[in-house]
């Protein structure tokens, strides 16, 4: 139905007054007005925003609910057919079946209501009142393109947006209520990343019944970048919205939604820790969870030469700094970075061969494990590879899955995950373009690890910096300058309740600028359980947790996994099924 690829879209940002909806609605349809006078295609509203949000349950809301279609959308609608807009509305629905409230956003076009998203993963605040969507992740083909909706909590979830991404998704309008961090929240950036989609963000700001919502209504493009914001008060920010850009479907150049690989993805549709994990991975007696224990992780960075030799000296000399200074139990080094990036099938060893055998040996002798990365040759056959070894030798090793472009000039995608059982904790392996599918890291978490190292190649922006905010949040939530406020792979940690070790290449030549961290496992966390983020030939080492209280049920939220057992699998069949 697509009849422009090009035109202006407007975030409204609005903060709306409890018990005061006729208010709030006359101020919300000033703004699209404006938005609409002003030439936007596409107009996005906060979530709630014609009732506000924190309502005790479903007495308290009961007077504000309404049917969808009903008397507030017709007023938009109004709008839509004067202006030949789009309006993306959120408002508390009551199905006329049912009796039931949903936290809803509506898309109202010209011709009327287009669709509705029922939030599907409810944060804390909804099943106070409302039941969990069961009209999910839909994508409405429109004039103005492909576009999904999407509300608040779902974002914290990769399946949501994935859906949509791939339904073919050229624009995701998120509306919300976020609070506890400045905004454009990461996540919201990396959504847009991950997907090479549009998402418009409309969120509201000021303080409601003692919560600080934080503003930051923006539009993102599909690399990440911000292309307007807004940051405290009422308002409207405006943006070009190009959907060619979204069309090309690449993530850093590379065609992520072509090389996906639905068939490793059958743990996308189960959830592991429904159940306590303790007693999940030990049924039957097969693999109980480790323990878990204190432990020291490490990152080190560093530009690989085309010599295996050259690269075992410099991997020595930084291993021993760092145990001498920090005494980590696992270190990981960079993808290919015992055999180098020039040419790796030239330099291609087996996995038994001297390279490896002497790697181990390091390891053995240090008494810690190290993670490095090779250029594997198995037969006829190249792999792109990362081996772990350790005090015991060599542990195992794993074949990277997602290759990129270059890499599928010399080498064949592995096909299945591996996990390690050490003391530190469970351990489970990814190499460089794997952690820009949200696929792969989810399925290493829902195999209980711990602990996901994963050395990298990776050239490109995966980051972003922020100005600060004036909203004012409570200590200890920064709201100053921060020059690392978005990182990619950061959030992989955050959303799979995992410690990420991130270990990538530095070699401005090649375009990879390192930015490599060890990365907490929740990314609401202040100040951040991380290391610094590396810009320079240098380690980081930084101290990790898999231990639980002793209880019977865990306690760490590195066993517990909060934002892993939300999660809503009986959505996500898409995400399985095969493309090709």
């Amino acid at each position: 139905m697509t009849t422009t690829t090009t035109y202006k879209a407007a975030t409204v940002q609005f903060e709306p007054t409890m018990y005061e909806k006729e208010r709030n609605i006359t101020r919300l349809l000033a703004l699209c007005e404006e938005a609409a006078k002003a030439g936007a295609r596409l107009i996005v509203t906060p979530e709630m925003g014609t009732t506000g949000y924190c309502w005790y349950d479903r007495a308290e809301v009961a007077p504000f609910v309404e049917t969808v279609p009903g008397v507030t959308t017709d007023r938009f609608l109004a709008l839509c057919e004067k202006y030949g807009c789009h309006i993306v509305l959120g408002l508390p629905e009551v199905d006329g079946g049912t009796d039931l409230f949903y936290n809803t956003a509506v898309l109202i076009g010209p011709e009327g209501v287009i669709g509705k998203h029922r939030k599907s993963h409810p944060y804390i605040a909804e099943p106070k009142w409302a039941a969990n969507g069961d009209v999910a992740h839909q994508v409405f083909d429109t004039e103005i393109g492909r576009i999904g909706m999407l509300v608040c909590m779902d974002l914290h979830f990769f399946e949501t947006a994935r859906l949509e991404a791939v339904a073919g998704a050229d624009v995701i309008c998120h509306i919300s209520n976020w609070l506890q961090e400045r905004t454009p929240a990461p996540y919201w950036i990396t959504r847009a990343f991950e997907n090479s989609c549009w998402v418009i963000e409309s969120n509201r700001w000021g303080l409601e019944r003692t919560v600080q919502f934080s503003g930051g209504s923006c539009v993102i493009a599909p690399d990440g970048s911000i292309a307007t914001s807004i940051d405290a008060g009422d308002g409207i920010a405006y943006a070009t919205i190009d959907l060619e850009r979204a069309r090309a479907r690449e993530v850093l150049g590379e065609k992520v939604f072509a090389k996906r690989r639905p068939e490793l993805y059958a743990e996308m549709m189960t959830n592991s820790f429904t159940w306590n994990p303790g007693d999940y991975f030990r049924l039957y007696g097969r693999r109980p969870i480790p323990k878990g224990a204190k432990s020291k992780l490490a990152v080190v960075q560093f530009a690989p030469a085309d010599d295996a030799a050259a690269n075992l000296v410099a991997i020595e000399a930084k291993a021993r700094a760092l145990v001498a200074a920090d005494k980590p139990d696992m270190i990981v080094f960079p993808e290919l970075s015992l055999t180098g990036l020039g040419d790796p099938a030239a330099r291609a060893e087996p996995i038994d061969g001297p390279t490896v055998a002497a790697f181990t040996r390091l390891a053995m002798k240090l008494r810690t494990y190290l993670v490095a990365g090779l250029a594997e040759r198995d037969g006829g056959k190249v792999y792109d590879t990362a081996v772990l070894a350790g005090p015991e030798g060599r542990v195992g090793h794993y074949r990277k899955t997602h290759l990129s472009e270059a890499d599928e000039a010399w080498a064949t995608p592995g096909d299945e995950w591996k996990v390690f059982d050490l003391a530190m904790g469970r351990v489970g392996l990814a190499i460089g373009h794997d952690a820009l599918y949200p696929e792969a890291i989810r399925a290493l978490a829902l195999h209980g690890c711990d602990i996901v190292a994963c050395p990298a190649a990776i050239a490109g922006t995966f980051t972003g910096a922020h100005a600060g905010t004036a909203i004012p949040h409570n200590h200890p939530i920064p709201t100053g300058a921060d020059p690392w406020h978005w990182h990619a792979f950061r959030m992989r940690g955050g959303e799979n309740n995992v410690y990420l070790a991130f270990a990538n290449v530095l070699d401005p030549a090649r375009g990879m600028a390192g930015a490599s961290a060890v990365f907490g496992p929740d990314s609401f966390a202040f100040p951040r359980r991380e290391t610094a983020i590396l810009d320079a030939e240098e380690a980081a080492a930084a101290t990790v947790d898999t231990t639980n209280l002793d209880t019977p049920y865990p306690t760490n939220i590195v066993r517990r996994k909060d934002l892993v057992v939300m999660r809503l699998p009986h959505h996500y069949l898409p995400l399985v099924v095969s493309h090709q």
